[in-house]
């Protein structure tokens, strides 16, 4: 069994169910320091965090990444118990596998496998790792970058472990994330006998032609770099379970993700105009919760992609597509930021996976990042 492997199947038997840690920093720590690394631990609230860093000269490559997962959802769905980390075939199943304890374990095993062979690389090499990126992420990443940042700490360079590939291993390497600006608006009616219309006024009936034109507006058209801005409704909650009774109020969840050809500003502004030239009475409750974040083609992007083609064969396509991700507190501070990991087609899944072929491919190509940046 290579190391990566064995480390991968001890992080994943850890339940580090965000925003817990179950003592996944404490394993990798007990690695960083036998290979000469300073550790900061860095905890706020119930998160663990902590900083890791060797050397003392630019350039600063640091590998970030997050130690919790998603719940495992119905453990009786699961072929195996999700935090037992079975085999069966090529496949490494467990919650975990993917997103991202693969990605750790490849951290580690890269830089010792680079640092036994080139004792003497230029620059420093870093590790950022939170517990608080698959909950609400307010004492993770964010936290930590802060304290850098306050004390005039520069990242050059910062790879993210995220699993970024779709249907082969090495396809895609994300260099950004659009931004997220989620709400909860709700849309005022009087309540009445369905009987009476003359007495009550139905919020459903008002709001329908306003979501119309919400879905027919064109937010931006986005870039080179980025899809246009979508708009899309997540929940709708109206109604006292009665047939015979007009509520008085509906309840509309929505989410923007959005390209950097927008600004949250802007779309805020632009939203509420629509609702009140439809004279909706109204409250609205917003959430940004990330602004877009983009590293343009250029050093690390071309140094990653070639890494990825080198060892895997496949030329990655280079994409701002799906979720949020820590990359974009990273990106405040360091302005080249790039996310690679593993399949993600299984992530949050029941019986999440990832091939073990994969994972040793993935320890290689970090370790020809590093090579390519550091030596």
């Amino acid at each position: 069994m290579s190391k990566t492997l064995k480390l991968t199947k001890e992080l994943i038997s850890k339940k580090s169910i965000t925003p817990s840690d179950e003592g996944c920093q404490d394993l990798l720590i007990s690695h960083l320091e036998l290979l000469g690394f300073t550790i900061e631990k860095m905890p706020y609230g119930k998160v663990k965090n902590f900083y890791a860093r060797k050397g003392t000269k630019a350039p600063l490559l640091v590998f970030a990444g997050h130690t919790d997962v998603v719940p495992s959802g119905p453990e009786e769905k699961w072929t195996s118990p999700p935090f037992e980390p079975t085999i069966k075939g090529d496949v490494l199943y467990g919650r975990g596998a993917a997103d991202m304890k693969a990605s750790l374990a490849a951290f580690i095993v890269s830089i010792e496998e680079f640092l036994a062979k080139n004792k003497n690389h230029k620059g420093s090499i870093g590790l950022l790792i939170t517990s608080d990126e698959e909950g609400i992420a307010v004492d993770g990443t964010v936290k930590v970058i802060e304290a850098l940042k306050n004390r005039k700490e520069k990242i050059d360079f910062c790879i993210v472990g995220e699993p970024t590939c779709v249907s082969k291993f090495g396809d895609t390497v994300k260099n950004g994330r659009r931004g997220s600006l989620s709400a909860k608006l709700n849309v005022k009616g009087i309540q009445g006998h369905i009987a009476y219309p003359e007495l009550i006024k139905n919020p459903i009936h008002d709001v329908a032609p306003v979501i119309d034109d919400l879905v027919k507006t064109i937010w931006d058209e986005g870039n080179e770099y980025f899809p246009k801005t979508s708009w899309q409704i997540s929940n709708i909650n109206g109604g006292t379970g009665a047939t015979n009774v007009v509520p008085g109020d509906v309840e509309i969840l929505f989410n923007f993700r959005y390209s950097s050809a927008s600004t949250a500003a802007t779309l805020k502004s632009r939203f509420e105009k629509i609702l009140k030239k439809h004279q909706l009475e109204y409250d609205i409750n917003w959430q940004h919760s990330g602004e877009p974040y983009l590293t343009e083609k250029g050093s690390l992007v071309n140094i990653f992609s070639d890494a990825v083609k080198e060892i895997s064969g496949s030329k990655p396509t280079i994409s701002t597509t799906g979720g949020t991700s820590d990359g974009r507190f990273i990106s405040k501070l360091c302005d080249q930021v790039i996310e690679f990991g593993p399949i993600n087609e299984s992530i949050h899944k029941v019986n999440e996976n990832v091939n073990i072929n994969d994972i040793e491919t993935l320890k290689d190509i970090y370790k020809l990042a590093i090579s390519k940046i550091l030596k």
